[in-house]
């Protein structure tokens, strides 16, 4: 029976990288072996099948003989593909596993990237919009100051575990399937600690809150990170230190709320402004402003006022403000104020729409609804 193409058996195409080609013969690998398919003469048939096409595309010269000659080119060479022995599969195999099993059979001690951490800092919004410098103290863990991060007593030095060797890894065998993985005893560093450092009791590792300046840039935002390298946890074994986040929390302010790039805030104003016009004073991150409000304004009337808003740190194009009028009803009125109100209401009342469009209009929608259902 003629032989599938190499390409074809594995399932990528003919410009496959190296990666490739190796992620695509482990996955067929693993569903195909013997020992996961019992007496199955079909798998055990697209196992070979799978393991001669990777033989031959993983090495660079094998894979140039093929996709010029295709299978006749392979025959009969030194080394060629075509045959299956456990030995043979172990080479293989281990090639493809190694970096999930720790390395194939070269064993070597861990190292581990310590822990990365996470802090909240919390700033007015005058902090945010303009950038500041802030002390913060973050609990972490530090490189023992005593050991050096060895976790040996001063004097003394680990020692070779016996049950790797040394190598912090131990090799599983079952039937032909060989297997390594971190040895349980020394976790991986292979050496023991027999005599630990009385400060950090053979960790490397002792709690510490550390002080940490944090440069926060202009225009954060509330969510935003700032990502400080290395100031995380210490690693282990010689291992790096994690990354410190510092995620931004904006403190409600008391004027303004703020969208992206834009402020906006609610301004009082009193019913003799509203009707006679007039201008009030207006805050802003920079100074108050005059807002003119003209006569006849109307409560929830929004004014902009252009590039009095912010910068972010993603544009530093300024936003705007956006004012919305609040007309405020007076209260605890006096009987004189009062009777000279009810005055005043009488007067609007006699002019109709002329002094109240929309409750005159109101007031016809109304009656003609009732005409409707009537």
């Amino acid at each position: 029976m003629a032989k599938r193409d190499y390409y074809e058996v594995l399932g990528v195409s003919r410009s496959a990288s190296k990666d490739e080609i190796k992620k695509a013969y482990r996955r067929l690998a693993m569903k195909h072996h013997p020992d996961r398919n019992k007496d199955d003469k079909v798998a055990e048939q697209k196992f070979k099948e799978a393991k001669e096409a990777y033989e031959s595309l993983s090495d660079a010269d094998k894979r140039a003989t093929y996709d010029r000659f295709g299978h006749e080119g392979l025959r009969g060479a030194a080394g060629g593909a075509g045959g299956f022995s456990a030995e043979g599969f172990g080479d293989v195999f281990g090639d493809v596993f190694g970096d999930i099993f720790g390395g194939g059979r070269r064993g070597r001690s861990q190292v581990f990237r310590g822990a990365d951490l996470g802090y909240e800092l919390r700033l007015d919004l005058e902090q945010a919009v303009s950038g500041d410098a802030v002390t913060i103290e973050v609990p972490t863990q530090v490189t023992c100051g005593e050991c050096d991060g060895k976790g040996t007593a001063k004097g003394s030095e680990p020692v070779k575990c016996t049950t790797c060797g040394g190598a912090g890894q131990v090799r599983m065998q079952q039937g032909f399937f060989s297997i390594q993985q971190t040895c349980p005893s020394c976790k991986g560093a292979g050496t023991i600690i027999s005599n630990p450092c009385k400060n950090c009791h053979g960790r490397g590792r002792v709690a510490k809150t550390r002080k940490l300046s944090v440069k926060v840039p202009a225009g954060v935002d509330d969510g935003d990170r700032i990502r400080l390298s290395g100031e995380g946890e210490a690693g282990r074994n010689g291992g790096p230190s994690g990354d410190l986040y510092v995620e931004i929390r904006v403190n409600p302010h008391k004027i303004f709320e703020r969208d992206s790039a834009d402020l906006s805030c609610e301004v009082p104003i009193s019913v003799a402004t509203a009707t006679l016009g007039g201008s009030v004073e207006l805050p802003t991150l920079d100074g108050n402003v005059s807002l003119k409000i003209p006569a006849g304004t109307q409560s929830g009337k929004v004014f902009r006022l252009r590039n009095k808003g912010v910068t972010t740190v993603r544009d530093h194009r300024t936003g705007d403000l956006f004012a919305r009028v609040a007309v405020e009803t007076p209260i605890n009125l006096t009987d004189e104020q009062k009777e000279l109100l009810r005055q005043f209401d009488q007067l609007v009342i006699r002019g109709g729409e002329q002094h109240s469009p929309r409750a005159g209009g109101w007031l016809d929608t109304v009656k003609r609804f009732f005409e409707r259902i009537s």
